[in-house]
């Protein structure tokens, strides 16, 4: 009897993970990660007050844990749909190279040590919002609108809108209303990014069973919703230098970006119904990350410029 207890070591339930140091990086979604760095990064650099150099690399680092802790976070409980999808199929935890409790206690020692972290050595509201900003991705994205309702991207988009707050927070104590503007340009700039790649992986999600906008609404009512928010987020972020917040350069920089963003959009709304080759949709899903890096990087641009034109004592 014993002999036979003890095959149950080679169920897979008990069976020592094979994990390796790449696995546990690919859980922290890396490209999604320098993201949410670069516009922290930005959040905090804007800011009318300079935080200590040791403080400014202490706060990045921490908001880098808390994004990538929400990514193991997410990939733990996606594992089901990630599996049959043809572009999530290889991740650590559907593939099997990484168990599920594994990613599950990976991400909650992560997003503990980065709130304590950002809360012990910098402020307790930058602290907050990244705890807050956790939550609503894991919580409120992934496991509740996700599957539920096509405007999952539009309300989830905020969890990737937060860090530039939670920056501009890290150096100030506060949330301006600059940091709440470039909250509202990642906002509205997530539903046609994702949209437009929704509409090429429609399959994918449909496999899957998540009821995105192309699956639920259409194409055709998908197309016309990214032009839309194309429409909003293009003026939106051309905002900062209407309310002065930074130089003329940085609006027309912004304002040729959002002329590029809304000539994408259109393209993808006179794409012909059952277009299956989804040329416009695919270089529309690129040029709206080159749309909000060039938006960041001009504003991150225009900050250092201007501050270092500010003379000593001025």
């Amino acid at each position: 009897m014993a002999l036979v207890e003890d095959n149950r070591l080679d169920d897979a339930s008990f069976r020592i993970s094979e994990a390796t140091a790449a696995d546990y990086v690919a859980l922290l979604k890396p490209r999604v990660m320098s993201l949410v760095v670069f516009t922290a990064f930005v959040g905090l650099v804007a800011a009318p007050v300079m935080l200590n150099p040791l403080l400014a690399v202490i706060a990045i680092l921490a908001i880098a844990i808390g994004a990538g802790a929400s990514g193991a976070l997410n990939m733990w409980y996606d594992a089901d749909i990630d599996a049959v999808m043809t572009r999530t199929a290889n991740r650590p935890v559907p593939s099997g190279r990484v168990r599920p409790g594994e990613a599950l206690a990976f991400g909650l020692v992560l997003s503990v040590l980065s709130v304590l972290t950002l809360g012990v050595l910098v402020n307790w509201l930058s602290a907050a919002l990244l705890a807050f900003t956790i939550f609503f991705y894991v919580v409120v994205y992934t496991m509740w609108l996700k599957r539920s309702t096509p405007q999952n991207i539009v309300i989830g988009g905020a969890a990737g809108a937060f860090p530039p707050m939670i920056g501009w927070a890290a150096a100030t104590g506060s949330v301006g209303l600059e940091s709440v503007i470039l909250f509202l340009i990642i906002f509205l700039w997530t539903p046609p990014h994702f949209w437009a790649l929704a509409l090429f992986k429609c399959e994918d999600y449909g496999r899957a069973g998540i009821p995105m906008m192309p699956n639920v609404a259409g194409e055709a009512s998908t197309r016309r919703q990214i032009f839309a928010y194309t429409l909003l987020v293009a003026p939106v972020g051309v905002l900062p230098w209407l309310f002065g917040f930074t130089s003329a350069g940085y609006g027309l920089v912004a304002a040729a970006l959002g002329a590029g963003f809304i000539w994408y959009a259109w393209n993808v709304l006179a794409m012909p119904d059952g277009d299956r080759a989804m040329k416009p949709a695919k270089a529309m899903f690129a040029y709206s990350l080159l749309y909000l890096f060039g938006i960041f990087a001009a504003y991150l641009a225009d900050s250092v410029l201007a501050r270092a034109l500010v003379l000593p004592g001025a």
